[in-house]
This record gives structure tokens, sequence and C-alpha cells, in this order.
């Protein structure tokens, strides 16, 4: 089968690997129809993991066919039409109970990290009865790719874990594609004013497209002026920092306002200044979180009724076979107007 293999630091390659298969009772093997492309893959691609193996096929989204089980598989069947979890839970183990499903000890994020993943022909699910969700007619292929992983990240680490209520104003530091999901997200509770912040003109016109009620760029604003203009000089009830930079954390540290909350949800690969000197006295609750996808199947039966255009976040289309260039537009995302890419598989 055709895959996309990591090799080391900047070097991935698209050729041949073995066709997957079962090696546990509880496996499936699915046959993908589409996958996409996550911040994260970019990050392995350029070195941030060297813990991932070189040879591993990169990806943790997609969906697909299934095409065969393992033996003690019971709720997933030969032929259904799957979301690929991004999380793989063994639903036995002490944080499973807990439902910390990204820490599982027998799963949590494995695919295109510790195992192979979803950037190839065929790929083999461990755990498919509490791994896969079985995909309704009336969910939109391409829409059901955010629910693999960004969705739900943006909806539990972001929404849930910065405890988003009606009424409540949020601020989004970085409008990339988890700023964006968790923009989408946010608006399930209703809050009487999302101010999305980022540095592309682009990216914020597609977030007024998408539900934003407000936009900050920090080029030409002076962004707590403008957060404290929209929200009151207290700032907001909520900031969800969602790009993974010194420069975001520290905006969300400043808007936020006594009794509130900050959810981090960006992926940070070098140290912050924690202003704990000013924020002491601010009674503020601060999140951190990897993913558990405990929300998946809500947030499906959410979308099916919404009607918000959740496509536009699609914004690019690529045939399987043309992944490098794909690689190439998510890479330089900015120049492409590119939010998330959809690789079809042929």
């Amino acid at each position: 089968m055709k895959a996309m293999v990591y090799y080391g630091a900047n070097d991935i390659r698209f050729e041949e690997k073995p066709k997957a298969q079962i090696i546990e009772p509880g496996d499936a093997v699915v046959r993908m129809i589409k996958t996409t492309i996550c911040g994260t893959d970019l990050g392995i691609w350029k070195g941030k993991n060297p813990e991932v193996a070189a040879g591993r096929i990169l990806g943790h989204e997609g969906i697909g066919i299934v095409e065969e089980v393992g033996s003690a598989v019971k709720n997933i069947k030969k032929g259904d039409k799957v979301i690929v979890s991004c999380v793989s839970k063994c639903c036995s183990c002490d944080y499973c109970k807990e439902q910390m499903y990204s820490h599982c000890r027998n799963g949590g994020w494995i695919l295109g990290y510790m195992i192979d993943g979803t950037q190839a022909e065929y790929v083999r699910t461990p755990y498919a009865d509490n791994s896969l969700i079985v995909l309704p007619e009336n969910v939109n292929e391409e829409v059901a790719l955010l629910l693999s992983d960004a969705l739900p990240t943006a909806h539990e680490i972001g929404v849930q874990y910065g405890d988003v209520r009606p009424g409540d104003t949020v601020f989004i530091a970085g409008a990339g594609p988890v700023g964006m999901s968790v923009l989408l997200a946010a608006q399930l509770y209703s809050p009487s004013a999302i101010i999305v912040c980022d540095m592309d003109e682009n990216r914020l016109k597609l977030a007024k497209e998408l539900g934003a009620t407000h936009t900050v760029n920090p080029i030409s604003d002076n962004v707590a002026e403008k957060v404290f203009e929209i929200a009151g000089k207290d700032g907001v009830d909520v900031a969800i920092e969602a790009v993974g930079v010194p420069a975001t954390w520290d905006v969300c540290q400043d808007v936020v306002k006594a009794g509130g909350n900050i959810a981090v949800v960006g992926v940070h690969g070098t140290k912050v200044d924690f202003n704990l000197e000013k924020l002491w006295i601010k009674n503020l609750k601060i999140t951190t979180g990897l993913v558990n996808s405990n929300t998946t199947e809500m947030l499906m039966r959410a979308i099916a009724t919404s009607s918000v255009d959740y496509t536009k976040m699609m914004t690019h289309h690529f045939k399987f076979s043309e992944l490098e260039q794909a690689y190439d537009v998510f890479k330089h995302a900015a120049e492409h107007n590119a939010m998330k890419v959809v690789l079809a598989f042929e």
C-alpha cells in the first residue's frame, strides 16, 4: 500500500509499505476513504518528536470502510463506514475508567506516533470497538474528518476545560485549524461574544464567516485595548490559547478577567513566562490537556443539525497520490490560504 513515511527530521517519503494487518484480536483494518494533515504531523516532520521511530507511517485522522475485524471485535463489522479517532482506548485501565482516554495505558495518542497511522491506503486500528465510530449518512464525510481530532480537541480542551457558558465573552488566540475549531465548538454554548485574534487577515475573514463576533489583528491593533473595548474593562470570561507560542500565552494572561479561565490548547515547544505575581490574586482556573475523544459522538449529533457550514474549514482538496503536494501546501498554509486539506483515496 502507498503511505507517507517518516524517516527523521525533515525527511518524509511517499512510498510503498506492506498492507496493514490484524495483529491483536481487538484490531480492525480500515480501508481509508479520506484523510487529512494535522499540525502535529508537521511537528513530527520537523523533528519536534524524536521519539517517533524511523519508518513510521504518519497521520491520525480519517474516515474509511472496515475491511477486516479481529476475533474479539463485537460492535464494528466489515463494511461499516467509520471515523477513525485519533485516540485509541482500551476502556479497561485506570485512566480509561476516569475517561482520561488520552492517557490510556495501552493506547492513547498512538496512531501516526507510536504505531502506523492513517496517511496510508489501509490502517490497523487497535481497540476497534472503542476507537472507531460508525458514520451516519447525514454527516458530511469531509466534516467527519474534523471529528477525528480537531473538533473534539477544541471542544474538550478549549471549550469544556475553559468552562464556556451562555452569555460568556470568549477570546481565542489563533485562527488556525484548532483555533477555528474552538470557534465552532464554542458556539454550541451560546457565548455573547467570540473574539478571534490572528495576524492573517484571510483567516480572520473566515473566522467572521464561521461565527466570530469580533476579530483582532496584532499587526494593526493593540490586542488588549481592543479586547477590553469589546468585553469591558475587566476582560473576558474565557481566554483560549490555540497556537502554542509565548506571545499568545502572554495575551491570554493579559485579557482574562478575575474569576475567569485560561484554557491552553496549543502545543507548546518552548518555555513561557507564567506571571504568577499578577495572576495569583485573580482567582483564575488554568487548564491544559490532550484530547480524550469522549465527546466525539455528541459533537457528531450536534453537527448533523447545525446551520453552520463546517465545510468552509476544508479549503484544499487533493488526491491521495498528491500527498506530497498537500504537505507542501499545508506547511506553507499562509501562502496558500490553507486551513485544512482533504485527501481523497482514488
